[in-house]
């Protein structure tokens, strides 16, 4: 058993970490309030693009004629695997799952004979996977000096995936990251980014049998509509995976200060059943020792 002085310690270290963890909380908190408004700001705009590509991509009709991020390559032998997940840990399961979706992902193409590569984007999806997939870890995005998460970081993360795509690396592009659903659920997903794919819950326009002319063209504004596309949907998964992120830190933080605050009270009764016991030892031997005299 224990000594007093040893619990005594314990104590006053779990007390010490429930304080930390009280604050990681308040912090999560606070930042999640942003993180999620500017999740949902982001979500209108993302699914009104995707409807527009969408409803061009109809209009055009995918062939050889079209824009390469819309047509492909004619090949899906070579996939990239964007995995998306926080730069920090402490967030509960919310780093594994995204992990977990993309491991089962590669494991799927290779499994299919297809030639697979990975690029990461977060520290803690890069430590997780490349024990396993080193090897086929083409590159890591490390996001720890970005203050903020806007246009302009998503603006260099897609145009680095356009320009290895221009360049053969890869036939189809699939984005692996958390869909922010409320504070205690955050959905690992995949999108397909390349061939540019509108996603199947994106709201569709009704004509109502009107035919649309477009100047300069179908093709010349998907050329243009294309790349910004792309960007919106990285960036639209970015403030997704924060607001995650946050949500999942802030309820495992409240898990931590609850366990700490039980074990507190634990220690406490294990400690003052300890003290107690001393006390009665000492009076049995003052007792025992007066009777002897």
């Amino acid at each position: 058993m224990a000594s007093l002085k040893d619990l005594r310690a314990r104590i006053a270290s779990v007390k010490s970490t429930q304080k930390i963890t009280k604050a990681m909380q308040m912090v999560a908190a606070a930042k999640l309030k942003r993180a999620q408004e500017a999740a949902e700001a982001a979500r209108p705009y993302a699914q009104r693009m995707a409807a527009v590509i969408g409803n061009l991509a109809d209009s055009v009709g995918v062939g050889e004629g079209g824009p390469r991020l819309l047509a492909g390559t004619g090949s899906d032998q070579t996939h990239l695997v964007v995995v998306l997940t926080a730069e920090r840990g402490l967030c509960g399961g919310f780093n594994g799952n995204v992990a977990k979706l993309a491991r089962t992902k590669i494991l799927s193409l290779q499994a299919d004979g297809k030639d697979v590569k990975v690029l990461t984007i977060g520290k803690k999806g890069n430590d997780s996977l490349k024990r396993e997939f080193g090897k086929i870890i083409v590159d890591h995005i490390d996001l720890r000096g970005e203050k903020e998460l806007n246009g302009e970081v998503a603006g260099r993360i897609g145009r680095q995936i356009t320009d290895m795509y221009e360049d053969g690396a890869f036939d189809v592009c699939s984005f692996i990251y958390a869909e922010f659903k409320n504070v205690l659920s955050q959905k690992p997903v995949s999108q397909q980014l390349i061939p540019a794919v509108a996603p199947e819950d994106a709201p569709k326009v009704d004509l109502k049998g009107a035919t649309y002319l477009y100047e300069p063209g179908e093709t010349e504004i998907l050329e243009a509509l294309l790349p910004r596309y792309l960007n919106t949907q990285i960036l639209s998964a970015l403030l997704e995976s924060s607001a995650g992120e946050q949500g999942a830190r802030m309820t495992a933080m409240d898990n931590a200060t609850r366990n700490a605050g039980e074990m507190i009270d634990s220690l406490n009764l294990t400690y003052n059943r300890a003290r107690q016991a001393q006390i009665t030892t000492e009076l049995t031997e003052i007792i025992s020792g007066a009777e002897a005299l």
